[in-house]
């Protein structure tokens, strides 16, 4: 009797940025120092790669192993964004899902939830990293919160904004937290040099708000 085959078959395509099951936040060794400038946060053992381009301080979060295809392995903790890769995607401007560069003829692609922004407004905050064409529908498909709807922007200026995160001080114990503010802190802000972040926030200044379906027939034409 012949025995059947089965066919090798790719796993299921998870963003690159999704945090997952395994991937847990680093053990807490912060210290704050004192300079004639002020207070400032450090890790114990801090690296150059510990900071983000602006030199704010960001959350160590552990790695799981990658597959064949360089993509992190374990269940995905959907809602929830590594970190690390969050910064990386976001100061280089790749894809939240593949992770190659994200530019295309037109400008960058970044999605937002449905009615989570108002397109009428001169400027957007997005802590979301930008798509690339060929993952556009599949990122709206697969985030929880753009719920296979989602508002569209094609930008063409998107300057780094500054960081959501956790401001640290000094109490009787040494390191503790302040405050965790709901809103991003703006680089330059005075609490920056004792915070944490968790990610990096774009703001969008010039843009356009598109159908999906429209903008990838637009690009298709662009690149033809």
């Amino acid at each position: 009797m012949k025995r059947s085959v089965r066919a090798a078959t790719k796993p299921a395509l998870v963003p690159f940025i999704t945090l997952r099951e395994g991937e847990e936040a680093a053990p807490d060794n912060l210290v704050i120092v004192r300079h004639q400038s002020g207070l400032r946060l450090y890790y114990r053992d801090e690296d150059p790669r510990d900071r983000d381009i602006r030199g704010v301080l960001v959350a160590r979060c552990s790695f799981n192993a990658v597959d064949e295809h360089d993509q992190p392995t374990g269940k995905p903790r959907w809602k929830m964004m590594h970190p690390y890769r969050q910064m990386m995607c976001m100061q280089a401007m790749r894809c939240q899902v593949c992770q190659i560069p994200a530019r295309t003829p037109l400008g960058y692609i970044f999605l937002a939830g449905p009615g989570e922004e108002d397109p009428t407004k001169p400027s957007v905050i997005t802590n979301q990293p930008p798509v690339c064409p060929k993952h556009a529908r599949t990122a709206a498909k697969l985030c929880p919160h753009l719920d296979e709807r989602p508002m569209v922007f094609l930008a063409t200026s998107f300057p780094l904004y500054g960081v959501h995160g956790t401001v640290y001080g000094l109490g009787a114990n040494g390191v503790r937290v302040v405050a965790e503010p709901e809103e991003p802190l703006p680089y330059g802000h005075p609490n920056l040099p004792t915070f944490l972040a968790s990610q990096l926030v774009r703001r969008l200044k010039s843009f356009r708000v598109v159908d999906l379906d429209e903008l990838l027939q637009e690009l298709a034409a662009a690149t033809a």
